[in-house]
């Protein structure tokens, strides 16, 4: 099987951004490397096999489609949708967070 090409969104960016200037303040640089790792080889995951993310949110936000895949040894989940031509990755969530509410910016839905 091809994988998709995997196409974050600016908020989804932003939200890795700021993942890794807290890994680099609170932890090591090498944390922060080991999360631009372990964020590669999700992309590499959902862009082969997107069906393989839970649905679990999709209900709760009322937005079909959407899937969320938990990082490996990082507590970041991400979000995004498969659509025709790529994977569209939503955001990447510390999960601990009030997920519904981070999911709902403005303008960030459609």
């Amino acid at each position: 099987m091809r994988a998709k090409p995997v196409v974050p969104r600016q908020l989804a960016l932003q939200d890795v951004d700021d993942a890794l200037a807290h890994y680099v303040q609170v932890d090591t640089e090498a944390a922060a490397m080991g999360f631009i790792d372990t964020l590669a080889q999700a992309y590499q995951h959902i862009g082969r096999h997107p069906a393989t993310g839970s649905p679990r949110y999709a209900h709760e936000l009322n937005l079909p489609g959407l899937r969320v895949w938990q990082l490996a040894r990082y507590p970041h989940l991400v979000f995004y949708m498969e659509r025709p031509d790529h994977i569209d990755v939503w955001r990447v969530l510390y999960g601990q967070r009030d997920i519904p509410a981070w999911m709902q910016a403005p303008g960030d839905l459609i």
